[in-house]
Order: structure tokens, then sequence, then C-alpha cells
């Protein structure tokens, strides 16, 4: 679901920021206030739980791949406003440190699934379970509904924003200029790729994490988010643990063959389609990251690496790096915050 650079036109990508930016500030003000020393654990552990799932392909019919995000339970737990923060960072240290995504596509690749599959979760959560018993079956279940219903709604986004493209943006003799997938295939292609498979785990991520907080910690899926800053700590310390799992399982993630929908490079857009679209070649697959592909380049541990071994390990590196640097992101926010507070006369 992260759309390159090149698949979008320089204005398409124009809109998705200028969408974002209202959300983003939005955001920030809607978790202001409870953006304390306290929360900010919760934030960081939602940001790289949702980096460190993204890792993990999961084969689509075809010869494709797709990907859960997190971002209904991270909804689930933070509220909609905080997940779109996290997943917001998670997404750029995606896109700037291994090349993951697109830096002008950044806007609509935070629209699908920093905002929509969190407000879609949100929605169908509340509206079905919200009143009930922390403890409630209901609320385990319509957690995982929602948040199934929500990444098939960005995979959809996704699906038309791409299929849009080659309709507004061709040559005189019809040739597209970026995307060249047509609507009906690239609508049909994302939505078979998350009914089927990211869908079901998307879903099942978000049942289980919060059965297990019902059963452990009710009060980290309270209504109030209070109540959550509350639990934090023992939150910090049990979601730590399982993203600690997840690293050591990354390399499950490079067994899923082919690459994603949408995400191919030019060379494999000449080899389905015989060109490659101007727009597409002159945008995309310029800018290097540092750890391109999830690997280590001019090494044995880099992506295009045929040794399994090797991958692993370089998708091992990818993995702490990034969540070394989504930690220490949020811990200067966190000291900012902590910093500010200490001089409010409202807090002393």
């Amino acid at each position: 679901m992260h759309i390159p650079d090149g698949y979008l036109s320089p204005s398409t990508c124009a809109v998705g920021y200028l969408g974002m930016l209202p959300i983003w500030a939005a955001a920030v003000k809607k978790v202001k206030k409870n953006l304390n020393t306290r929360l900010i654990p919760l934030m960081v552990i939602g940001a790289a739980f949702s980096f460190v799932l993204m890792m993990f392909n999961v084969p689509i019919p075809g010869g494709t791949t797709a990907h859960a995000v997190g971002g209904g339970i991270l909804a689930v737990i933070l509220g909609p406003w905080a997940a779109t923060i996290c997943i917001s960072i998670a997404l750029a240290i995606q896109a700037l440190l291994f090349g993951d995504g697109g830096i002008l596509t950044y806007g609509f690749n935070c629209f699908n699934m920093a905002v929509v599959i969190p407000f879609v979760t949100w929605f169908i959560y509340q509206r079905m379970a919200g009143k009930t018993e922390a403890t409630s079956s209901r609320r385990w279940i319509w957690a995982a509904i929602g948040s199934y219903i929500g990444i098939n709604v960005a995979a959809l986004c996704n699906g038309t924003e791409l299929g849009l493209q080659p309709l507004l943006f061709h040559t005189a003799q019809g040739v597209p200029l970026y995307c060249p997938y047509p609507i009906w295939i690239s609508v049909p292609a994302m939505l078979l790729a998350h009914l089927l498979m990211a869908g079901p785990v998307e879903a099942i991520v978000t049942g289980l994490v919060t059965r297990y907080f019902q059963a452990t910690n009710p009060s980290v899926i309270a209504d109030r988010i209070a109540a959550r800053v509350e639990s934090t700590k023992a939150a910090f310390n049990k979601m730590w643990w399982a993203i600690i799992g997840l690293i050591l399982l990354v390399p499950l993630g490079l067994l899923a063959p082919g690459g994603a929908f949408g995400e191919g490079s030019a060379e494999d857009i000449k080899k389905a389609f015989g060109f490659v679209p101007k727009g597409l070649a002159a945008l995309g697959g310029h800018f290097h990251a540092l750890l391109q592909n999830y690997g280590v380049p001019d090494s044995p541990f880099s992506a295009d690496s045929r040794n399994l071994f090797h991958q692993s390990i370089g998708y091992y590196v990818a993995a702490v790096a990034g969540i070394a640097i989504i930690a220490g992101i949020t811990l200067v926010i966190s000291r900012l915050v902590a910093g500010r507070q200490g001089n409010d006369p409202a807090n002393s």
C-alpha cells in the first residue's frame, strides 16, 4: 500500500499534502492535552509496532504481496488521532530511510494508512462496542471487524488513486504519464490482496491484542484516555516484549515471493507494459535511501543478495535501525514536552 514516487502526478501529490496538513494539525491539537511523559511510551510503542508489522509481507494469489498496518489496534488503544501521528512517523522513516513509499506521495500514503484505517476502525468500534464494559467480548470482536473493514477501505482508496492517473494524466495519444494501471485493474487488484490476506491479518492482530489487554490490563482500552495513560507503564512493558518478538521473526517477511501491486520499479513496469511512462521515469527511482529496500547497500547484506541468511541480517539491521530512530524522535518530543510542562504554571 506504499505508493512510490512516479505513480502519482505532482499535482496529485500536492493534493495529498494539502489534505494531510490540516489533519496533522488537528491530530497534534487533539492529543496535545494528553501528550505528557506518561503517554509518550505508548506512542513510541505504537509507531514501532506499526513499523515492524509492515515488514511482514504475506503472499497474495497471483504472485504479489501485501501487509497489515496496525492502524486498527492503535486506534483502539490510543484513539484515532494519536494513531494518525504514530503511523505518520513510521511511514516517514520508511520513506526516508528505506525507500519504502515515495517522498512526493507521502501525503497520500499517510491518508490511506494513517487516517483511513484508524478512523474507520474507531468509528465502527465505537458505534458497535464503545458503551460496553472494557472486558466485553463485543470489544475485541468489533475491533477486529472494524480493522478489517478499515484496511479494505484504505485499499479501495489506494486503488482509486492509482487508477485515476491514466484517466487524468496522459499524452494526446492516450499513453499514461504516471501509473499505467487503469482503475478497473488497480481497484480489484488492491481489494483482492486485502480482502483475502492483509485484511484477515490486520483483523487477527487487532482482535488478539485487544483480547490480550482485556484479560491482563483492561484499562488500556478504556473509553477515557486518562485511564489509558494511567496504565502506560504496564502496557509499555508488555508491548515492548511483543515488538522484540516481532523483530526476531522479521525474516519471515522475506519469504513472500514477488512485490506488492502498485509498488513495482520502472523495470517491472516496462516488463508488464513494454514501456515506462514518461512522468514515472522522471519522478521515480531517483531517491536512494540509506538502507534501500530494508537492506545494507554495497554489502553481502543488501536487499539484492540471493542468500536468504544475508538478506535476513539486512532485515534485522533495518528493523533495529528503524525502531531506534522512532525511539529517538519520541525521546526528543518527550523531553520537549517535559520541559514545557515544567515551565507551565498550571503544572506547578
